[in-house]
């Protein structure tokens, strides 16, 4: 969840269609099953800070794309990073408008019938225009959250990154205020008439597992892995 002492004041709720810095408007109206949608900050931040990795969709000159990337959050920002080279992330930096969508498959819901299994899950996508931090300190603090944000506790132990490094990388703000968020749980919900059926219905509970840290071939001295590695 959100530590409210740690996040700022979370903004008023998107209404459910917001007109984007485009011009158009960006329709976050849940039109199927919207009982399951919602459009609270802390639902948002909560799915995205579960995710280390997300997949961002734009268009360039006609041709859609979507790019898998590392993610982290600052307070009421998504940080997005990449090579100054990457000419689809030189894209993102001019603020072609992109969606950022983050989900996490929480179990498979096997109902008595095809047509009622579903899935237990947990998505956000967030609308904007990102913007490229420029401003040298900012991006180290912003860099320094993203590592963090994959490995809690690994920053403190890094060597400083270089001034070349920085340059050579991009990062990006994307502003959490125009999102939408849905959530499934809960066992299958068959037809009244299945019940009776002799088919085993109910949930398979997934999730995400890490193992166990295995040392980089080059490695020249002993060195146990480090104790927040049990924590990924």
């Amino acid at each position: 969840m959100v530590n409210p002492e740690k996040d700022p004041a979370p903004p008023s709720p998107a209404p459910e269609s917001t007109v984007h810095a485009t011009g158009r408007p960006v329709d976050t109206q849940h039109q199927r099953i919207a009982e399951r949608g919602g459009h609270e900050f802390e639902t948002a931040c909560a799915i995205l800070d579960a995710a280390r990795i997300c997949h961002v969709g734009f268009n360039v000159d006609g041709q859609p794309y979507v790019l898998p990337m590392a993610l982290g959050r600052q307070g009421k920002d998504l940080l997005l990073h990449g090579s100054v080279v990457s000419r689809l992330l030189s894209g993102l930096a001019q603020g072609v408008s992109c969606c950022v969508t983050v989900t996490h498959l929480d179990g498979l819901v096997l109902a008595r019938s095809s047509f009622h299994s579903s899935m237990n899950y947990r998505s956000v996508m967030v609308f904007g225009k990102a913007r490229q931090v420029s401003d040298k300190e900012e991006k180290k603090r912003g860099l320094d959250v993203l590592v963090e944000h994959l490995a809690p506790g690994r920053q403190a132990e890094l060597r400083k990154s270089t001034a070349k490094e920085i340059k050579a990388t991009t990062l990006l703000k994307l502003p959490i205020e125009t999102f939408s968020t849905k959530v499934r749980s809960g066992p299958p919900s068959d037809l009244a008439s299945d019940i009776d059926l002799p088919v085993w219905a109910g949930v398979v509970p997934m999730q995400m597992v890490s193992g166990a840290p295995e040392d980089a071939p080059d490695m020249v001295h002993t060195i146990a892995p480090p104790d927040y590695l049990a924590s990924l």
